[in-house]
């Protein structure tokens, strides 16, 4: 007589018995019901964690790539005919016009910067200003938004464009006046005195990052030339390229276009420590989250062993029947990996919500917590971000599955070598 495959229809009849049965007839335990509770909170948590872990790297990368050049080209610090030390770029246009055709660049904007200080209705701020033509500028994703900005670009030649938080430091709206305050004045006889001028605020737009809508101005390119006193130069090139996560493959091609004395500074060089304390805290993080997952399945054991010991009697009487140890290790084995099976369905299916609505539960503990659970000056981005990505669903997956069913093996194993003559010994 042929013996029944593996995983036969009888093995998933027997161990659903086991499973629906009564805690009085011997079936599920409230171990198991503690086991299947805690892989479902332990998945749905490493779920929401790798969401928010990549919602919040792609929210603040986007908000550095939509507001800042991908790559900075600056000359090295020389000395002109009067001996005074300089890093402009007396020839930003022919090196502008070098750099324009290098494979992949797909925008080069000269900039003129300067730090100074912002004063209106009695309140200052310091800001930092970018000189940048209003073509180029329209070119700034975060900051051309018409969803987050007030105003219209079009009259940026006749004004400044300023950020959400500089506007609401200085109480200032569309149309009011923003005096700049530049320490690096005129030169007179009595020393050096400050440039004071003051400018129309145009445009008010909202980059997405705090330290941004903060501290940053736009100025047209020649009035902040004419401000800064670097009339017919510039102090950078800012250099847009088409796979910014891949800059480092434009950085030789770029270097080589803008000449001799150019120096190269990219976005990753930038942000590259912040980029690296999250991956190392995101690997943290799922090591100490899998260590949850671990102790949750590990209940399974637990439920699996009072399973094995409260069936002895039907074990005894399975194999004097002709079960074979590898049809009772199966039985066993089903009702063992089939709570790590449910739970970690529901696990997902609360961690996927989770990610889904990660808007409505943010404002939920927003509220409870009194409107400080998220500080952006600190973050640097307004909002707790969430994305859901099948690769991190599919690991945590995995990993739950993988450790339910080898934790499962064990108990399973016992009770398979149980022997009959044993179990029935006192019945």
């Amino acid at each position: 007589m042929r013996a029944p495959p593996p995983f036969a229809p009888f093995e998933w009849m027997i161990a659903w018995r086991y499973l629906r049965a009564k805690r009085a007839e011997g079936g599920v335990s409230v171990m198991t019901w503690i086991s299947l509770v805690g892989i479902t909170l332990a998945v749905f948590a490493l779920i929401a964690t790798l969401a928010v872990r990549s919602g919040f790297r792609a929210e603040f990368v986007d908000t550095i790539l939509g507001s800042n050049a991908h790559v900075t080209v600056y000359h090295v610090s020389h000395t002109d005919e009067s001996g005074q030390v300089v890093r402009t770029l007396p020839d930003y246009q022919a090196m502008a016009d070098a750099v324009r055709p290098v494979p992949g660049v797909v925008r080069v904007a000269p900039l003129v910067k300067g730090q100074v200080m912002a004063s209106a209705n009695q309140n200052n701020a310091g800001v930092e200003v970018f000189g940048i033509a209003a073509d180029d500028l329209k070119a700034i994703p975060r900051v051309a938004d018409p969803e987050t900005g007030r105003g219209t670009l079009d009259r940026f030649g006749e004004g400044v464009a300023i950020g959400s938080g500089v506007a609401m430091t200085l109480g200032v709206g569309l149309g009011d006046q923003v005096k700049l305050i530049s320490p690096n004045g005129v030169k007179t006889a009595f020393g050096v005195s400050p440039r004071v001028k003051s400018y129309e605020v145009t445009y008010i737009f909202t980059a997405g990052r705090y330290d941004i809508d903060r501290t940053r101005i736009y100025m047209p390119f020649e009035e902040a030339q004419l401000y800064f006193d670097r009339e017919g130069v510039a102090d950078e090139l800012e250099v847009i390229v088409a796979e910014p996560e891949a800059v480092e493959q434009y950085v030789s091609p770029i270097a080589e276009a803008a000449g001799a004395g150019a120096l190269i500074w990219t976005w990753q060089d930038a942000s590259g420590g912040f980029l690296k304390a999250l991956d190392m805290e995101d690997n943290v993080m799922f090591v100490i989250l899998s260590v949850l997952v671990l102790i949750a399945t590990m209940n399974i054991v637990s439920g699996l062993i009072m399973l094995v010991k409260n069936k002895g009697r039907d074990i005894g009487i399975l194999r004097t029947m002709g079960l074979t140890e590898g049809s009772v290790m199966r039985v066993f084995f089903i009702c063992g990996s089939f709570t790590g099976i449910i739970g970690t369905v529901f696990g997902v299916l609360f961690g996927c919500l989770f990610a889904l609505y990660i808007d409505q539960v943010f404002g939920l503990v927003n509220w409870l917590s009194g409107g400080g659970a998220w500080d952006p000056s600190i973050r640097g981005i307004y909002f707790l971000p969430a994305k859901l990505q099948l690769a991190d669903v599919m690991s945590a997956v995995v990993l739950s599955l993988g450790l339910s069913f080898i934790v499962t093996i064990f108990p399973a194993r016992r009770a398979a070598r149980l022997n009959p003559v044993e179990a029935l010994r006192y019945e």
